[in-house]
């Protein structure tokens, strides 16, 4: 099997497919000089511009500029499976085990924000492949049959068209031998080509007078009498207010490293289909698909018959690591082609064309830390775990609601005004990240029954039950 992982990798460039175009945008200029302006925003992943898109849209007059340290959808944003979510809780579960109190305003919350992206992308004419086709999640092991109807039956109290499948129709669906039951939710999420659609909010910003500066890496920040100077090596910006959607990145407030862990994901993507394999796949809806274990994968299909399969091993580096040499990593994405060829047999021979990894920002309860700093002249929205396609948009609004000091349903949400707890400082917090991996390891090995050391976790409201 290792062989023929190899050679399904042999070519395999290592980029990212979706930003490997030769129509993407071109470079923006970076940031020179000094200059004056109202809205800072720093990070040009989703978060940011939706925040800068936003703050446009409720101030036409504001003068707002975003800066980027590299280039737009160079991140997260960019790098992602395109699953999109109207989870704002990492699901349903994870809500209720969290927030049980606010689900239900948590829940419309969400939609209400994935129906406001749907809605801008066919104003704006932004052609990402945005399709709400919902989701499948498959049980790759008996017990994660029973935990899939009880998730069904959370889903159906919701509203949520959820339809529970046995080994027989999952397959009938999507041409599995692992399979051996299924979740199919409709209506509740979909697909998206992450990177069209955060070049197209880019264009958006841009057409709403949001001026944006690639290659502008902020160094930190001043203090002055009418806000806050944003430093960067070619340039400042003095402005009233900043905020912050750097996410897994080395932020420019250092405190928020306390909170923030960059977790490396990877992902592999096939050559194009013949049509004959596609038809032995079935897969009618092309729907998302994720399976249902602690370490999970998740894969679609692309628009021109790829597959993308992505996730299960999740990387923490000593010290919060950050690196681009970090993005490549042989043994996962060996370990990505086998699990490949297991899950769809029927596709022996087919190659891999691209590999990649990225980081993820999570934080210990699984969903996004919002706060003020400076006065509430700096703002901030970290940590979606994997989320965050969706949920940036409603982390911006939460981020542009505590700079203005407006009290409102988002800012009154617990998940707001509480702190996850933090992650604790190395040299511990290695080894408690690569223990709490090992017992979720575990508890996949062992039928679903969660140690020690995760009933623990649970029992402090840290999230990993997700």
């Amino acid at each position: 099997m290792q062989a023929k992982a190899r050679q399904a990798l042999a070519d395999a460039a290592p980029t990212i497919f979706w930003t490997d175009r030769p129509d993407g945008p071109q470079p923006r200029a970076r940031l020179t000089g000094a200059r004056d302006t109202d809205l800072v925003v720093i990070g040009g992943g989703f978060t940011g511009l939706w925040t800068a898109i936003l703050a446009k849209q409720a101030d036409p007059a504001a003068d707002v500029v975003l800066l980027e340290a590299r280039r737009i959808a160079f991140g997260a944003s960019g790098r992602n499976g395109g699953f999109i979510s109207d989870s704002l809780t990492h699901g349903l579960s994870h809500g209720i085990a969290r927030w049980p109190g606010e689900m239900a305003t948590l829940v419309r919350l969400g939609r209400e924000n994935l129906a406001a992206i749907a809605d801008t992308a066919r104003h704006h004419g932004i052609d990402a492949g945005l399709r709400l086709c919902g989701k499948t999640t498959v049980a790759v092991a008996p017990h994660q049959i029973a935990e899939l109807a009880a998730l069904a039956d959370l889903h159906r109290s919701y509203g949520d068209d959820a339809t529970l499948l046995d080994s027989d129709q999952v397959r009938a669906d999507v041409a599995s031998p692992t399979y051996l039951g299924g979740l199919r939710l409709r209506g509740t999420g979909g697909l998206v080509d992450p990177a069209r659609l955060a070049w197209g909010l880019a264009r958006v910003a841009e057409s709403l007078g949001v001026t944006i500066h690639e290659d502008t890496r902020v160094t930190g920040f001043d203090r002055s009498r009418g806000g806050v100077v944003v430093r960067t090596p070619d340039g400042r910006i003095s402005c009233h207010r900043v905020v912050i959607g750097t996410n897994a990145y080395p932020p420019p407030l250092r405190r928020l490293r306390h909170w923030i862990l960059p977790v490396y994901d990877y992902v592999l993507v096939t050559e194009p289909l013949t049509d004959a394999q596609r038809a032995e796949l079935r897969w009618p809806d092309a729907q998302g698909l994720t399976d249902a274990g602690n370490q999970f994968h998740y894969y679609r299909l692309t628009a021109d018959n790829r597959i993308l399969f992505g996730g299960y091993d999740a990387i923490y580096r000593f010290g919060n690591r950050v690196d681009e040499a970090l993005e490549q990593r042989d043994a996962t994405h060996r370990l990505l082609a086998q699990h490949f060829a297991e899950t769809f047999p029927q596709l022996d021979g087919v190659r891999f064309t691209h590999r990649w990894g990225g980081v993820i920002d999570s934080t210990t309860r699984f969903t996004p830390m919002f706060g003020t700093t400076r006065d509430r002249r700096i703002a901030y929205a970290v940590g979606y775990t994997g989320l965050g396609v969706a949920a940036s948009r409603f982390g911006a609004q939460v981020a542009l609601d505590l700079l203005a000091g407006r009290e409102t349903e988002r800012t009154r949400l617990q998940m707001v005004r509480r702190r996850p707890v933090p992650f604790p400082p190395e040299p511990l917090r290695f080894p408690v990240v690569e223990l709490t991996r090992r017992a979720l390891a575990t508890a996949d090995a062992r039928g679903g029954r969660r140690g020690p050391w995760l009933r623990l976790l649970d029992r402090f409201g840290v999230g990993f039950n997700s």
